[in-house]
């Protein structure tokens, strides 16, 4: 096995150390390897649970990117109390003016004032021009341009933030109520909150509602991915999960056709916000998760459950060899009891196996944005096709379905923790050479010509980009699946909470940066490179979780332990530290001058005693 399941009753799970009780699990504590089983493991009952967790992922990335499209920055020129009239040339009307440092271009009527040329945002009102399919976004609604353009980043923020603060407190609440409370709540409210954006009268309150809906967003997406990865048996898992991904990308292809549709912020907010009132219907179909209430000892509720599956299932009660029902039913009078996870500060691995996967998400997703930026290019460099917004856009997603592509036959060839640390591995180098090779290049002026040097340094750098956005992505998401799989059910809603707040805490790096106006980029890029190397060594630490079973109780999580990356020889035999020619013959040490003297004093004094 690749990873082992000890027991820490009264011992902590170092050196090899194994319970009894490891050895012989309860009936309904061995979900995977009895419950599951016994239920029909993928049947039909689970895969149409399985199916009601895929469908909601399409409109939940359109919720996620919809940023893109709402608070896009529009070209903009200055609109005049004095409108130029049709009669007029183009030889009346200025040459553009460059005026925020994100290409926008202003034209102003050839007779204003020297100050109006020399400020452009001295205008009031404008006229806009947007590249993202729509007519109107919320930063022409509210004309969050020059001196208003910080609250721009700011709306960027609380999408983010709310997330953030969603997946730490969801997490817990699920582990606390349930994971179909949580979903159900999460949805009611994130149809209030989210149609409440489409009127917004300003952009504090569009940004306060969008917090809102961000923290509702987080619940119904960490709800969903929990019941996802429970209700799987161990080898269908990272599939099932890697099909959700998918729908996800399917999404964001999908987004820029529908906001050409919707012309209007409004209707597009509307429309991203409508199909959540489908999971309403959720409170009825969808049960709570079986494992979570076996794992909580909630015996009465997974008692219903169990039989609803079964009827679903059509499964024969004589194939009950290890007595499922008879345990369910000696075990109904046992109380619940529920676990938050501040349980795992006292443990010894399960807290070093969440904390390297936080740093693992957290570093996977803010690097990402330092390789998008470099994609991008920087001001006063040539224009490129990636700073066109449908290029760069689809270029984006399509790295992302090329990295999930390529995390299948990635994990299921070296494992989880093989395939995050070959990715990591691969995130490290492209940050590296980046960094290293490209001011080389400038430094020692490898190339005489400018012009060479500067193509080269585009290139290289848009290699070394693509190359590292392809790797991140998929370190991020593997961490984020991993956690799923190590961290115990009874606390498995607040650890995956920590991991994906910590990708939020990475993925809020890019706003921040866009707020400062790229200032310090070149030492944000370091310092994710340097988290980069330190992530490679930690994954060492974390145990390999393919086709092991879920733990489900904090001691199951314990057991965890971590195993070579390379297998054993010899069907799990260690080798020797010495060769069998280097080894001695110690058979004669009983026959020493001081053992027969030692044995001689011993049988007199055992003599003078019987005497």
């Amino acid at each position: 096995m690749a990873g082992n399941r000890l027991s820490t009753d009264d011992h902590h799970p170092e050196n090899g150390y194994v319970s009894s009780e490891a050895a012989s699990p309860a009936v309904l504590r061995d979900f995977d390897g009895s419950v599951l089983p016994f239920l029909g493991g993928l049947g039909k009952f689970q895969k149409q649970l399985i199916l009601l967790t895929w469908i909601p992922a399409l409109f939940i990335c359109f919720s996620q990117f919809s940023d893109n499209f709402l608070l896009a920055q529009p070209d903009y020129v200055c609109k005049y109390n004095t409108p130029i009239k049709n009669n007029v040339t183009e030889s009346a009307v200025s040459p553009p003016i460059a005026t925020d440092g994100v290409g926008t271009t202003q034209y102003f009527k050839a007779n204003h004032s020297e100050d109006e040329l020399n400020n452009p945002c001295s205008c009031t009102e404008w006229n806009y021009t947007l590249h993202t399919g729509l007519v109107q976004n919320v930063v022409t609604k509210f004309n969050l341009v020059c001196d208003s353009n910080w609250k721009v980043h700011i709306a960027k923020f609380s999408l983010l933030v709310g997330s953030i603060f969603g997946y730490l407190v969801m997490g817990v609440l699920a582990d606390w109520f349930g994971r179909q409370p949580i979903l159900i709540i999460s949805v009611i409210f994130i149809l209030v909150f989210g149609l409440t954006v489409g009127l917004s009268v300003d952009v504090t309150m569009f940004s306060t509602l969008r917090f809102f809906e961000g923290f509702c967003l987080a619940g119904v997406v960490l709800s969903l991915y929990i019941t996802r990865i429970e209700i799987c048996p161990p080898s269908n898992r990272f599939m099932v999960t890697m099909v959700a991904s998918f729908i996800s990308l399917g999404g964001q292809l999908l987004m820029p056709g529908l906001a050409a549709i919707c012309r209007d912020w409004q209707i597009l907010q509307a429309v991203i916000i409508c199909p959540f009132i489908l999971m309403i219907s959720f409170l009825c179909i969808f049960p709570e998760s079986l494992r979570w209430l076996l794992a909580t000892q909630d015996y009465d509720k997974a008692k219903s459950l169990v039989h609803r599956i079964i009827h679903s299932n059509r499964i024969d009660l004589e194939n009950d060899e290890k007595g499922v029902l008879s345990e369910l039913e000696k075990d109904l009078p046992k109380k619940p009891k529920k676990t938050c996870i501040a349980r795992v500060v006292g443990t010894r691995n399960l807290w070093k196996n969440i904390l390297v996967l936080c740093v693992n998400s957290l570093t996977g997703f803010g690097i990402h944005h330092c390789f998008a930026r470099s994609m991008m290019g920087h001001e006063g460099q040539t224009p490129t096709l990636f700073q066109n917004f449908y290029a760069f856009y689809y270029i984006t997603a399509g790295i992302a379905v090329a990295s999930c592509l390529a995390m299948c036959p990635a994990v299921g060839f070296l494992g989880r923790r093989g395939g995050l640390l070959m990715f990591t591995i691969l995130t490290a180098l492209a940050s590296l050479l980046q960094l290293g090779l490209l001011n080389l290049i400038g430094k020692y002026n490898l190339f005489q010509d400018t012009d060479v040097k500067e193509t080269m340094n585009k290139k290289f750098s848009i290699a070394f980009s693509i190359i590292g956005m392809f790797s991140s992505h998929a370190v991020g998401n593997l961490s984020i699946f991993f956690c799923a799989e190590i961290a115990p059910t009874v606390i498995r809603g607040g650890g995956l909470g920590l991991v994906l707040a910590s990708a939020g805490f990475g993925m809020i790096t890019a706003p921040i940066m866009d707020l400062h106006n790229q200032k310090g980029y070149f030492l944000h890029h370091v310092i994710f490179a340097c988290c980069t190397l330190i992530c490679i060594i930690c994954i060492l630490l974390l145990p390999e979780s393919r086709h092991q079973n879920l733990p489900e109780t904090i001691a199951d999580g314990e057991g965890y332990m971590r195993q070579p990356l390379l297998p054993p020889k010899k069907g799990g035999e260690q080798p020797l530290l010495l060769t069998n020619a280097e080894l001695k013959d110690y058979s004669g040490i009983h026959e020493t001058p001081v053992h027969q003297a030692a044995c001689l004093d011993n049988n007199t004094a055992n003599g003078v005693k019987s005497s």
